[in-house]
């Protein structure tokens, strides 16, 4: 303790703010920044934590995690990570792709930041995978990449669909890659694309009344954030009895149709993983940045069942899971 901390008067020993911060900050500390909310992404968040125990460190014994949820407004995500930095916080952690990460990026080029996002090169995040560089390292995974062929999966679940609706979220800055992709996979299965847009749970209902109206046989599901409303998204599906594909199995577990994606929670145990060893000293400039190794094709037989769909065989037979 150095002479600022501390001051004797009278034989009483006076603690100043620096040697109180000393104290309380006694455990690391991993800040965590989800572009999300907590409930959605709580088995993200367990996963997490999991890869984190798997490692030693237990959240509240050995280690303490300051959250923060966009709560689907990326907007917030500077302010968010720029309260995480004053925090002084060990590591930072991002989820929600490229957009938590490069919040987090602008706001410190010091603390170690460990982010899950699809293509962390070209997203400006790292300079290369095998050698990121910098304060970043983390996981990529192939998110927005895979909305083509959903498209051709959800084509061959409903061959008879001759109109397949594309829902994205406008305040994404990935939505309109995906949509360019998407409609690059549709011309050439022969089918219309129109573009539906929801960025807020209000505008859900808006978004499958332009559905109905179109008279789309299908639609495609896009972007974490409406991942993240799973719930409503897959009653709203089930209400007007539109077959839909999602990215994770966790919307078909809620009682989605099918799905197909990287393992999210494959994903997030790794960055646990990643983030205690950055704990324990490596530089976050020389672990490389690891690359997706699982993908998960999951049906719900009984959500299909209830929209009269039958699931060709050649689809089953590729399923990692189905859901009966």
């Amino acid at each position: 303790m150095n002479r600022r901390d501390l001051l004797i008067l009278g034989g009483t020993s006076i603690a100043w703010p620096g040697a109180l911060r000393a104290q309380q900050k006694a455990l690391p500390v991993i800040g965590f920044l989800g572009s999300g909310s907590p409930g959605p992404f709580a088995p993200y968040v367990a996963a997490f934590r999991l890869g984190l125990s798997e490692t030693g460190y237990v959240e509240g014994q050995n280690l303490a995690i300051e959250y923060r949820w966009a709560e689907g407004s990326y907007d917030r995500l500077p302010a968010l990570a720029a309260d995480l930095v004053g925090r002084q916080v060990d590591v930072i952690v991002t989820s929600g792709g490229a957009t938590s990460a490069l919040a987090a990026k602008n706001a410190t080029s010091t603390i170690p930041i460990v982010f899950s996002a699809g293509d962390p090169v070209a997203d400006g995040l790292v300079a290369s995978l095998a050698r990121p560089g910098g304060n970043l390292t983390g996981f990529s995974g192939i998110f927005a990449e895979l909305h083509p062929k959903r498209l051709e999966l959800l084509s061959e679940l409903v061959p008879k669909a001759k109109v397949i609706a594309l829902l994205v979220n406008p305040n994404s800055p990935d939505a309109e890659r995906i949509i360019r992709d998407v409609q690059e996979a549709a011309r050439a299965k022969g089918v219309q694309l129109p573009i539906l847009k929801a960025g807020a749970e209000d505008e859900f209902e808006t978004a499958f009344a332009s559905l109905v109206q179109l008279q789309a046989g299908a639609l495609v599901v896009a972007d974490a954030f409406l991942t993240s409303r799973r719930e409503q998204l897959v009653a709203l599906a089930s209400r007007h009895a539109v077959p839909a594909i999602y990215q994770g199995r966790e919307s078909v577990a809620a009682g989605g149709l099918i799905s197909y994606g990287v393992s999210l929670t494959a994903a997030y145990r790794q960055v646990g993983i990643y983030a205690s060893k950055i704990l324990k000293g490596a530089k976050p400039a020389d672990p490389p940045v690891q690359q997706t190794t699982k993908f998960e094709l999951v049906i719900n037989l009984k959500t299909a069942k209830a929209l009269g769909l039958t699931v060709p065989q050649a689809l089953l037979a590729r399923a990692d899971e189905v859901i009966e």
